[in-house]
């Protein structure tokens, strides 16, 4: 079955695991690789999936439904349910094993799903793979398991025999990889990189880890993958000095304006990196999102007014745009701010947790407090969510959904630097 998969395509193909609300699908998707699989056991992420189509490449073409497996990862077969040569394998296993916000049990959690990373790639044998997860992976406690994750992955098809620990099986691979003897073709060279959204466009502070993986028989030159940081902070400070061009995408007053500029931190322009950063183009913010800038330019958001919250109510005609009472700040607990980019949208029990989607307003008098909670669809734009996808489920699963996926232009950008790559190996060989 392999050799009928490397076939000649015009189309690249991925396989996603633990797929959520469907963040990192779309990515992928919008990248230019047809979704051949897609898995989730979560019953309400599943519903979202269900609910948007799949968009076709093609004006003359209809929505298709993604190719949804519901349920445990553990019970599927992929050589029997993928037929195709797959050019990627894509997903984000579970991070409450290793997520600050977690029980930081870490590989003694049922909830590590990287084992069936292992196994997806061995049945798949896909030119290339993209595994996000929280940067809390790197913690110095989770060092040796993300090592060994890292060498897993390297050598898929090097397995962890029955009864065998974790730590056995790893110095398993370590000689493995020292001898430097296994099948190009069962082998594959892998690399890391912590990251932050807000550098690749998203209004978001969210610090992550992207681990991507290459064939070893296809050659790939690693100076071929760029996923590029192409936005500093250090460029929307300065873009936001007086008069900068900030301001002209935005209708606030001149006290607001005059207190967000008083609130900059000062640059040092004598440092080269500083002077490198400002060429890039700025962070954006969370009032970028809810205005629209880049993917949603020219569709801001109605205003949530205060008459919205009481009763709780629809704002507008964009899904998910639904005032919410109750908002506090309280020690430990700082709100959103305007004109940064937002806090990391988080995945609580309930939703996002504690005041974590509180928002600071302009007006201080604004619900008597000054404080509101961002809409559904506000946090789905901090997402980069697209104003049509539709999350299924109460409040709180759908911010869940959000906050544990991945901003779909963050996804986007690695897996554009994916597929370059692939191509670029591909025209040399």
């Amino acid at each position: 079955m392999f050799e009928l998969r490397e076939g000649r395509h015009d189309v690249r193909t991925c396989v996603e695991l633990f797929a959520g609300g469907g963040g990192l699908a779309m990515a992928v998707h919008a990248a230019g690789f047809r979704p051949l699989l897609l898995n989730e056991i979560a019953r309400r992420a599943c519903e979202t999936i269900r609910a948007n189509p799949l968009q076709p490449a093609r004006d003359d073409e209809l929505p298709m439904p993604w190719p949804l497996i519901e349920g445990d990862v553990r019970d599927i077969d992929f050589a029997k349910e993928v037929r195709e040569r797959v050019d990627l394998v894509a997903g984000g296993p579970p991070c409450q094993p290793f997520s600050l916000g977690g029980s930081h049990r870490g590989d003694e959690d049922e909830r590590d799903m990287f084992p069936q990373m292992f196994r997806a790639i061995r049945e798949l044998r896909p030119k290339a793979v993209i595994c996000e997860n929280v940067r809390g992976l790197l913690r110095p406690s989770f060092a040796p398991y993300f090592d060994y994750i890292k060498r897993g992955l390297t050598l898929p098809f090097l397995t962890r025999s029955a009864g065998k620990t974790w730590e056995e099986h790893d110095n398993e691979l370590e000689k493995a990889i020292a001898n430097d003897d296994a099948d190009p073709t069962e082998r594959y060279v892998v690399t890391h990189m912590p990251v932050n959204a807000a550098d690749y466009g998203v209004p978001q502070i969210r610090r992550r880890v992207i681990i991507v993986a290459f064939r070893a028989d296809l050659g790939v030159d690693w100076e071929a993958f760029h996923p590029r940081q192409e936005y500093s902070y250090e460029s929307l400070i300065h873009s936001m000095r007086a008069d900068g061009p900030y301001w002209d995408r935005h209708d606030v007053t001149d006290e607001v304006r005059d207190r967000v500029i008083s609130e900059l931190p000062k640059l040092d322009l004598a440092d080269e990196g500083v002077r490198r950063r400002l060429a890039l183009r700025p962070w954006r913010t969370l009032r970028d999102a809810i205005v629209g800038v880049d993917e949603n330019e020219g569709s801001p958001l109605p205003p949530v007014e205060v008459g919205d919250l009481r009763p709780k109510r629809q704002v507008g005609d964009v899904t998910g745009h639904v005032g919410w009472p109750g908002a506090r700040t309280y020690p430990g607990h700082t709100p959103n701010l305007l004109d940064r980019p937002a806090k990391t949208v988080k995945a609580g029990v309930h939703g996002v947790p504690g005041g974590e989607s509180v928002m600071r307003v302009d007006d201080p008098g604004y619900d008597g407090t000054g404080y509101r909670y961002m809409t559904v669809r506000e946090t789905a734009r901090v997402m980069t969510f697209p104003d049509h996808w539709e999350l299924k489920g109460p409040r709180g699963e759908q911010m869940r959904q959000l906050g544990n996926a991945v901003p779909v232009k963050l996804g986007a950008t690695f897996a554009r630097a994916v597929a370059a790559a692939l191509t670029e190996a591909e025209r040399r060989r």
